[in-house]
């Protein structure tokens, strides 16, 4: 794919997110034909959307996967722009899917840059600062997202969209994370509940699997980036006026409110 159509998808996509407007699909001759073209089309949309504090990994779960016919996870960034804090009010009236996500995110205490053989799960977990309780808010610029494929997936950023990044857990290195039970609460009732196990099993492999793929990307991890490993518990649908509160038991909780 040439760079200059990657760059004139990427102003495609970039153009229907500050809209809030929906594609069917990237133009024909901007299509990326594989899931590498729609990395390169997303650093491309990097370059527009600004900053990011880290990455997000979409379709970590079987059901993930399923829904968007995708047989592998996803990397995208967070951009800073969309992140916020314990509490935040989210403007939810332009959203089109509309869910909220209970995730464990990890903060980078050392970067894992690329290098000739891959990183083991000990590795890359040795590399981590601190976890924090995590609401991702994600979003599509697509209509039927379900159904673009994955290199147009990669492509807009995995469905990214708002992140709120809550406290710090505190001793959860001790927490065996696969089998910690997490519970979403929509304006005080239960969402759903499930577990670190619905992150491919755990969410170190998660992490890991990132860490990987972003070496071989020629990147890596940086120091103090922020990776949200994915969803625990099936997305909860969410309206203007919803508060939704994920629990993470004895680690602690984050919430997050929708507006207009």
């Amino acid at each position: 794919m040439r760079q200059d159509a990657i760059e004139d998808a990427a102003r495609f996509l970039w153009a229907a997110w500050q809209e809030r407007r929906l594609v069917e699909a990237l133009p024909e001759n901007l299509r990326p034909r594989d899931v590498e073209e729609g990395y390169a089309i997303q650093d491309a949309l990097a370059e527009l959307a600004g900053p990011s504090i880290g990455w997000k990994i979409a379709a970590t779960s079987k059901d993930g996967q399923k829904h968007i016919g995708v047989d592998e996870p996803l990397g995208a960034r967070l951009f800073q722009r969309f992140a916020h804090g314990d509490g935040a009010a989210l403007p939810a009236g332009s959203l089109h899917m509309r869910v909220a996500e209970a995730e464990f995110a990890y903060r980078m205490g050392r970067g894992l840059p690329p290098r000739g053989r891959p990183y083991t799960m000990d590795e890359v977990m040795a590399a981590v600062d601190t976890l924090h309780l995590a609401i991702e808010v994600p979003d599509s610029r697509y209509r039927d997202y379900a159904n673009v494929g994955a290199p147009q997936i990669v492509a807009e950023d995995a469905c990214a969209c708002f992140f709120v990044l809550g406290p710090e857990a505190k001793g959860w290195r001790a927490v065996d994370l696969s089998k910690h039970a997490v519970s979403l609460y929509k304006n005080g009732a239960v969402a759903g509940t499930g577990s670190g196990a619905n992150v491919l099993g755990d969410p170190r492999l998660a992490l890991a699997w990132l860490a990987n793929d972003r070496a071989k990307r020629g990147a890596g991890l940086k120091a103090g980036e922020v990776i949200t490993t994915g969803t625990c518990v099936k997305p909860a649908g969410i309206a203007p006026g919803d508060k939704v509160t994920a629990d993470f038991g004895a680690l602690g909780q984050v919430s997050a409110s929708f507006t207009v």
